[in-house]
């Protein structure tokens, strides 16, 4: 096991309290955000002699209120300080069978999950194709709509209102939608942020199915910007805090996966009710509530995210999130005293701030500043590149090269 000669050197001539401190956890090259190239935060159990890791466990457990698990907490700090050495842990925190079969098995059958985090899943899953479905309502309801309120002239300022009511629930996500979801998720939680998003992408929906004039559906689908902004800025995030990390990226990729099929239902949905008539555009954008029930229904039978619970330094709670996650108590104290020791070394590096300081950080700091500009230039790219006149546009597209409303919605359809 590790001990006291790998702490690392001190700094030279500096033997104070702190100093010593950032040299035994290494902290100064974790902290550095400036310095720190590769965006790792390193281990932070790293360098701590197995005598003063229990002594830390059993002061962190008495702390947060988890005293009954301090026997599997020891052995959980211990994997996580030495991920590979597990089966080398001896003395009374050595491993026994079951917990060595599960730890070997999150490698080797790494699909193997609790049916709550299954549920979990497939309940992100559901917010990604809420996201595609609500962009596709109005690609069929283009063909209805304009003519119904009054502004399906040729004339430019037609042209923009059409535009307009078609934009807003991207100019809804980008002025609104996503700012809200840091106060939402400090204040609400992962789940909560997510339900509040859920309304915004049902009740919306149904107003715009309502809506009896061009201003009332803007209003409508400005509303629903709101919920596709706030839910596509926590959904990932949710998934990824609740994930083990042998799959954690794996789950966090299927958002775009599950926006597509998403955006391949709502194509479908507006050929289904394409002949039903007069309302069938009031059809075509309603349909977009179907997949907003079930997230709004499910999202609080999901676990909140742990990691979340322990920044509100509700502990308990996170260890009862775990422990119903993983599949056996020595996964969960291992990730929770894991998160806590990142969490710490977060802290460290954030200091008290606010979001006022998060903002300016998309800029002031070197690295974050080159990511703000490397997203910034993708989502650039991704706008000139045409996708959305397809997404939003290609039934229009179609009818007007000569073919009949619903075989332009069928064309919309074909791979």
């Amino acid at each position: 096991m590790a001990d006291d000669k790998h702490v690392g050197a001190m700094p030279s001539g500096d033997f104070s309290a702190s100093n010593i401190e950032k040299a035994r956890r290494g902290s100064q090259a974790t902290v550095d955000l400036n310095a720190n190239v590769d965006a790792k935060i390193r281990n932070p159990l790293l360098g701590i002699s197995r005598a003063e890791l229990i002594r830390d466990v059993d002061a962190f457990a008495h702390e947060k209120g988890l005293q009954e698990y301090i026997p599997v907490l020891r052995k959980g700090a211990l994997v996580a300080q030495d991920p590979t050495g597990f089966e080398e842990i001896d003395g009374d925190e050595a491993l026994n069978q079951a917990e060595v079969q599960v730890l070997h098995d999150e490698v080797l059958h790494k699909w193997r999950v609790p049916k709550i985090l299954y549920l979990t899943i497939i309940t992100c899953s559901i917010g990604a194709a809420v996201q595609g479905w609500d962009q596709t309502g109005s690609n069929g309801a283009n063909l209805s709509f304009p003519t119904v309120f009054g502004i399906g002239g040729t004339s430019h300022h037609d042209t923009l209102l059409v535009g307009l009511v078609n934009s807003a629930p991207y100019i809804g996500s980008a002025f609104i939608g996503c700012w809200l979801s840091d106060p939402l998720n400090n204040f609400l939680g992962r789940r909560g942020a997510i339900f509040f998003a859920a309304n915004f992408c049902l009740w919306p929906v149904l107003g715009s199915a309502f809506a009896q004039s061009w201003e009332q559906l803007l209003a409508c689908r400005l509303l629903l910007g709101i919920g596709m902004g706030a839910k596509a800025s926590t959904v990932p995030i949710f998934a990824a805090e609740n994930s083990p990390a042998p799959i954690r990226g794996a789950l966090v990729m299927t958002w775009q996966m599950w926006t597509a099929f998403g955006i391949m239902a709502g194509t479908a949905a507006n050929l289904a009710v394409a002949k039903t008539g007069a309302i069938a555009w009031r059809l075509q954008l309603g349909s977009a509530f179907i997949p907003a029930v079930p997230l709004a229904l499910l999202i609080y039978a999901c676990p909140e995210s742990p990691r979340w619970y322990i920044k509100k330094n509700r502990y308990p709670d996170a260890m009862k999130s775990l422990l119903r996650l993983r599949n056996h108590p020595i996964q969960a104290a291992r990730d929770i005293y894991y998160i806590h020791s990142q969490l710490q070394v977060e802290a460290e590096i954030i200091g008290r701030s606010n979001y006022a300081k998060r903002f300016l950080e998309l800029f002031t700091i070197p690295r974050v500043r080159r990511a703000t500009l490397a997203s910034f230039t993708v989502m650039i790219a991704q706008q000139m590149c045409g996708i959305n006149i397809i997404a939003f546009y290609s039934s229009t597209i179609f009818k007007e090269a000569g073919t009949s409303e619903f075989n332009a919605l069928l064309a919309c359809l074909r791979p």
